[in-house]
Parts: C-alpha cells; structure tokens; sequence
C-alpha cells in the first residue's frame, strides 16, 4: 500500500529509502532522481484526478525532483560542481520530512470511502461477522500502485484529445462497481485499459477507478499482471480450498 520505487540500487517502498539514505547505507549519488521523478509524477497525476488534498506537499516535491533533474541536463564546470550538489542534500532533508508518504495508498482508500459513503452500500456488499478478514493488499503479483500507474497512463492518453466541453458525472460509485462486477462476470476476463474510452469524462474515469480500488478491497474482484507493466487484468477471485469439517458423522475416523 506505499509508493514504492524500483531503482538498480534500491527497490522497495519511498519511506525505506529515505531511512537508508540518512543513515548512509544508500548513497544519494547513486540514486537516479530523473528516475524517482518520472515515476512520482506519474503518481501525482492519479493523485490530482482524484482531488486529495494532500497532493500540494506531492507537487512542492516533485518540483525539486525535476529541478534537481534539470540540473543535471545542464552542462557544469568543474569549479562549480560540488554547490550544485547542495539541492540534492536539501532533497533529502525535504523527502525525510514527509512522513506521510507511507500513507500515500491509503489515501485512495480514505477518498473511495467518503465518495461511497454519500451512496449507502446495500446489505449484500460484504458478508457480516467476526470472522471475515479484508484481502490482502496483494492481489496475484499486483499491487494497488500498479493500479495507480496503470490508472495513470488511462490519463496520459485522455489528454493527447482534448475535451470539446466540460462534463459532469454524478454517478454514484455503487452504480460505477455493478457494472464493472457485471462485466467481469459476464466476459470472465476483462482488461482494466478497457473500462476507459478516450472520450470519457475525467469524474466518470475517476469513478470507475474507485470502483476497481473498492472491489479489489473487498475481494470481489482479482488483479493480475504477467510482467510488470504489462496490462491488468480484473477477474472473479479464485475461490479457496473447501474446509475440511472432518469425516461424516456416521463415519468413524480410521
């Protein structure tokens, strides 16, 4: 559930790699920011769509991730090589600050659950009692910010048309999760870069999104992915192994 970064060096969630770099197991200079920045942004863009306030601490961010990249494009002389090397030191005092990146993810979830609360769930959602777990965050080998990115390129492609009007969608997200379920139901498999046309409007494509998001919670719904950035498929959870409530009672045990 954490913004994760995938670096030659590093792998592994935003805030374990700020805990390294300050105590200088990871070396900052070995850490591609270009890299980290185009797969942040990426992030952002999602974040934006879907209106989290917390998204200006994001942006202030990824600003001086690409300055720092810009930096980097520019040709240096020699003699002026270590100051600017000093916004990388401030980066890493600024990424140690935030916090509240480790709850990046469960922002999405936060925002999927005002949006349907102000649509009453029906009583057959969920199963009721002490024993239901929720799914784990892993669905197959998909996380959700593979879903997030996935959701981030939907909106990449979306904007290279540009709208001709703007439309609002007020489609309650419990109307967004039955026709996605149904689809899944009905096709058996279904792609998630297929739920979106390239003329929806931004409220409708963001509605569908949660609804994905809120499935997968529940564990109504299974993502999966072949390689990574591969397209995610959505299929019906696989159902477990039967449990074994032992032999029959008219049958003695052996």
């Amino acid at each position: 559930m954490e913004f994760k970064v995938e670096l030659d060096v590093f792998s592994g969630p935003l805030d374990l790699l700020l805990y390294l770099v300050k105590k200088h197991e990871v070396d900052v200079a070995a850490v591609p920011l270009a890299t980290v920045a185009a797969e942040f942004v990426a992030h952002i863009d999602v974040l934006e769509a879907l209106a989290l306030d917390e998204v200006g601490e994001f942006v202030e961010l990824a600003s001086v991730l690409l300055e720092i990249k810009a930096r980097a494009l520019v040709p240096r002389p020699e003699e002026i090589e270590e100051p600017l090397d000093l916004p990388r030191e401030d980066l890493v005092r600024r990424l140690l600050e935030y916090k509240q990146y480790r709850d990046a993810a469960s922002l999405l979830e936060d925002r999927a659950r005002r949006q349907e609360s102000r649509f009453p769930r029906h009583a057959v959602d969920e199963p009721t009692g002490a024993d239901t777990a929720p799914p784990p965050a892993l669905i197959g080998d998909v996380h959700v910010w593979d879903l997030v990115g996935a959701m981030s390129r939907v909106l990449a492609r979306r904007e290279k048309r540009k709208p001709r009007q703007i439309v609002h969608d007020d489609t309650p997200i419990e109307r967004h999760i039955e026709r996605v379920e149904s689809l899944v139901s009905e096709r058996g498999r279904v792609a998630f870069s297929d739920l979106f046309d390239d003329d929806m409007s931004r409220p409708r494509l963001v509605g569908i999104f949660l609804a994905v998001l809120e499935l997968v919670r529940r564990g109504r719904l299974a993502a999966r992915q072949d390689r990574l950035f591969d397209e995610i498929w959505l299929e019906p959870p696989r159902p477990g192994p039967p449990p074994d409530h032992g032999p029959p009672p008219d049958q003695e045990p052996a």
